[in-house]
């Protein structure tokens, strides 16, 4: 079936590419961030538990907005680790760091979102769609407002 929205096909595709790699991004870096919530040690332990906790459970929200956006705009969205793990930049966690490179890797993978998202977000494709520039831009505000709260805890 046919999609007529006002975006045309081209900016349609360029914009589902752009989301299906932060749709990616974000799951990949809710996995990391679950896993260093489960496997945090150290004297931080409660502190970054609880931290960690309030990430993951965002990041699990943003997952489906993120989806559900790719499948407004017509396309299936990816769904597989496989699939994630060609579209994402962000290194999957094999190891349990320190909680101090724990606290690193995520700002990392933060930062790794912002620059999507932002990337998505100046390019020509998104001024044709309002919906998904705002998604963009708020997923950029709790990316940096994140990133900003971990560089704080590494002085």
């Amino acid at each position: 079936m046919s999609i007529n929205i006002g975006i045309n096909s081209n900016d349609r595709t360029t914009i589902v590419k752009g989301l299906s790699r932060l749709l990616a991004d974000t799951y990949t870096l809710y996995l990391k961030t679950h896993n260093y919530h489960w496997n945090v040690t150290g004297p931080m332990f409660t502190s970054l538990h609880t931290l960690f906790e309030e990430q993951y459970t965002e990041l699990a929200t943003a997952v489906d907005v993120i989806a559900e956006r790719i499948r407004a705009l017509g396309e299936f969205a990816p769904g597989s680790y496989q699939s994630f793990a060609a579209l994402t930049e962000i290194k999957e966690e094999t190891e349990v760091p320190s909680a101090e490179q724990m606290i690193k890797n995520l700002l990392d993978s933060h930062e790794v979102i912002i620059r999507h998202a932002r990337e998505l977000l100046q390019s020509e494709a998104i001024e044709t769609d309002d919906v998904s520039g705002d998604l963009l831009t708020q997923r950029m505000e709790f990316h940096e407002k994140i990133a900003w709260m971990l560089r704080s805890l590494l002085g």
